[in-house]
């Protein structure tokens, strides 16, 4: 595929993800291994029509129209703020998923007068994953940046919300996954490239090092061999990280990815948006069924979205050498 087409494909299964997981988010794992996941599906936790997307799609969605009109912090949490209040970017005309850190956060924006560089939740308990799910155009835009100002974008992004340093390196460790998607390495070079800009970058500044704890079993490439029992799902940025990527490197095609993903269980959505947008980067969106794609709520004006969105991306400079 060509960049436009995996920027593409990467996006639309990062939203197919989150649709497919919408149903059945909070189902225990043990209770899709009764009844698994195997079609796109409606009226189920939160009874909506089939192909309805959550919070993950809407703020990445919001987070692709902001960067078309360039790099504006205060612009995106405004957006992020119009999603949860005036119900901007949703499915159905209003939000029916937010979380709390996310919620908090942009209720200083809105009604505490923050500012978006300020917003963010820093505290132990504040490592969600509801910064992760919309971090997949971050790394499209910013793809071609030295990984230094390339992490300090994904980092300023990721603290609209989430500002504390674990939620940060998770969503650094997965944009730097994607960069080296983009710049046409197998996932498996990818992945181990991935790992090594991380550490080089982690590892000098001290209030990341002391969190390096936690991503060890990313960090130690141990994870693609650990078996499914010991894989969590849970709405914590580093269950969701470690489950996209388990999926990610044990599957290979897009449907089995988002299959994959969803049936884990708990936080579904987020987990199927992780997963499937770089599901879609590496394999695209052939093996997706066409009724999956049909029934995506809004698929008109997320198409038109993310041609601009591309367009945008790509008018950025060509991609060069990752530097450390």
């Amino acid at each position: 595929m060509t960049i436009r087409e995996k920027m593409k494909s990467a996006l639309m299964a990062g939203i197919l993800g989150d649709a497919l997981g919408v149903p059945v988010e909070s189902a225990t794992r043990q209770q899709l291994a009764l009844c698994s996941v195997k079609n796109m599906l409606g009226y189920g936790r939160y009874d909506q029509p089939e192909g309805t997307w959550s919070d993950d799609a809407a703020l990445t969605l919001c987070t692709m129209e902001s960067l078309i009109g360039g790099y504006d912090v205060e612009s995106m949490g405004n957006l992020f703020s119009r999603w949860l209040f005036e119900s901007y970017w949703t499915a159905t005309g209003f939000v029916f998923d937010a979380g709390l850190t996310t919620y908090l956060a942009l209720d200083r924006i809105k009604n505490g007068g923050a500012s978006a560089v300020t917003s963010g939740g820093n505290s132990e308990d504040d490592n969600g994953n509801g910064s992760l799910m919309r971090m997949l155009p971050v790394a499209l835009y910013f793809r071609t940046r030295p990984t230094a100002e390339f992490l300090g974008r994904v980092h300023d992004i990721s603290a609209v919300t989430h500002a504390h340093p674990r939620s940060k390196m998770g969503c650094g460790f997965y944009c730097l996954f994607i960069r080296e998607l983009l710049s046409g390495h197998d996932k498996a070079a990818a992945y181990k490239n991935a790992v090594s800009h991380a550490l080089a970058f982690y590892s000098g500044v001290p209030a990341f090092k002391c969190e390096l704890q936690h991503f060890m079993r990313i960090i130690s490439h141990e994870l693609p061999g650990l078996p499914e029992d010991e894989i969590r799902s849970s709405g914590y940025i580093v269950d969701t990280l470690e489950a996209a990527l388990w999926c990610t490197l044990r599957h290979d095609d897009t449907k089995d990815i988002l299959l994959s993903a969803v049936n884990l269980g708990l936080d579904t959505d987020t987990t199927g948006m992780v997963a499937g947008g770089l599901a879609g980067m590496i394999h695209g969106l052939a093996s997706v069924p066409d009724d999956w794609l049909r029934s995506v709520a809004r698929k008109d004006d997320i198409e038109k979205l993310i041609e601009r969105f591309v367009d945008a991306a790509l008018k950025t400079e060509p991609v060069v050498p990752a530097a450390v």
